[in-house]
């Protein structure tokens, strides 16, 4: 009698945690597969060199050999296997490394087990597809870290920089958006060429658009020399329009065919000049829902988010404010001399809810490098924590405590979910994760993180 039996997909663990290996033994039957387990680089590689597996998954840090390392030998072994890096401890540079040798996903410690599954079945599957395999991807950059958010960060950076489509990154005010965009045009294909950044918010309404097209001599009272364009002088390169929700309306319909066409046209000329340039955009407003009120162009906002990211504010990776605290306090270290910070200033810092972001974090530090005079920062030496940057218009006719308020914002959610494809079925864990963090922050918060 023929076996028509499908063959279970085996997948290969790589940790010396026994508990992580057991937890990837828990859900082999929800993918499903076989898990294979060994507990350090050098068994794994054996391990390779005896059966082909549909997937790996390795930590970075391993008792002598480490994961980064093995990966080279997995890649030579096992072709085109999809490689998972998981860690505890990732940075950007990590990262960085990871998806430059051609990893699959890069996976967060603590993870959680729906995104594990869903992760596993993605590779066993693309593994199963002929003349398939990982895409290798490179980002870098200052970005400083370790919370899952910031790592899921990384990872969206090192994916951007790897193609070449326009990029709309969201975020509030402070939250490090320039420096995101830096970092994916730096480790892109366009890295060597031009990074020309452009205020949007500072061009003059009347001359914008010769500040980015250029303009000819004699094109208006005062323009007696022809003068080069922002977005010449990006081509070959990324040009970067830093709050581009307040790009004129008028000027959209411009930008949207120089975009679409790759071509300019001068103020005051006729002629047509080729252009080679990607668009990274920024911006703290909502975008789609400007487009929506027509205050943005839809095919606009469409043309420049084609890949987007959105940069968690501070107080979402409060694992991320003491690092940071201690980065800028080592930047100014030449200046100032060396100077630590004190438990209570430490825990001073991780309790302000931060709404200036990273930006406002920064200027505690430099502020309190000024104030203190001896080695020691204390919470005495920051100055005062910051309002909200949200707009308060109408505040006293509303109360953010009102329950009809809340449910309207949810009713509001809800239909955006449902109009979503891919979020149908995982509206009420979407909505788990958004509501339970706050409330368990602020729960702690109250009771003295008891």
């Amino acid at each position: 009698m023929t076996n028509n039996r499908k063959a279970i997909a085996k997948v290969l663990v790589v940790d010396d945690e026994p508990s992580i290996c057991w937890g990837f033994r828990q859900l082999a039957g929800r993918v499903p597969c076989d898990v294979i387990e060994a507990g350090s680089a050098e068994a794994a590689i054996e391990l390779c060199r005896q059966q082909n597996f549909s997937a790996i998954v390795t930590d970075i840090r391993l008792p002598g050999q480490s994961g980064l390392e093995a990966m080279k030998v997995f890649r030579q072994l096992q072709g085109d296997c999809p490689i998972i890096v998981m860690t505890a401890f990732g940075d950007l540079q990590t990262a960085v490394e990871a998806v430059r040798q051609g990893a699959f996903d890069y996976l967060p410690k603590p993870f959680e087990l729906n995104r594990v599954i869903d992760l596993l079945r993605r590779a066993i599957e693309v593994h199963a597809l002929p003349q398939q395999s990982p895409t290798s991807l490179a980002v870098a950059g200052q970005l400083v870290g370790s919370s899952p958010a910031i790592q899921n960060l990384f990872v969206n950076i090192a994916l951007a920089a790897s193609a070449d489509a326009n990029v709309l990154i969201g975020g509030e005010s402070g939250t490090g958006k320039e420096l995101v965009a830096k970092a994916i045009h730096q480790h892109s294909a366009r890295g060597r060429q031009p990074f020309v950044v452009v205020n949007v918010a500072a061009l003059s309404p009347g001359l914008a658009e010769s500040e980015l097209f250029g303009h000819v001599k004699g094109a208006y009272t005062g323009a007696d020399q022809n003068r080069l364009g922002l977005i010449e002088q990006a081509a070959g390169g990324t040009l970067f329009l830093d709050e581009v929700a307040e790009i004129p309306v008028p000027l959209q319909v411009k930008l949207l065919r120089a975009v679409e066409q790759k071509q300019i046209s001068p103020v005051g000329s006729n002629e047509v000049r080729a252009v080679d340039f990607r668009v990274i955009s920024a911006t703290h407003q909502d975008l789609l829902n400007w487009s929506r009120q027509g205050r943005f162009r839809h095919d606009l906002y469409y043309r420049l988010a084609a890949f987007r990211i959105e940069i968690p504010p501070l107080r979402e990776r409060r694992e991320d404010i003491v690092a940071l605290a201690k980065y800028f306090l080592n930047q100014s270290m030449e200046q100032s001399g060396a100077k630590q910070l004190t438990p209570a200033a430490l825990q001073e810092l991780q309790t302000r809810p931060w709404w200036g972001n990273v930006r406002e974090l920064r200027q505690a530090i430099e502020h309190a490098i000024v104030v203190c005079r001896g080695a020691w920062i204390d919470s005495s030496h920051l100055p005062a924590a910051l309002p909200s940057l949200a707009p308060q218009a109408n505040a006293e006719q509303r109360d953010d405590a009102d329950p009809a308020l809340l449910g309207d914002l949810l009713q509001r959610w809800s239909i955006a979910q449902i109009q979503d494809q891919q979020n149908l079925g995982r509206i009420y864990e979407n909505l788990m994760q958004i509501a339970e963090r706050p409330v368990f922050r602020t729960v702690l918060e109250q009771n003295g993180g008891n």
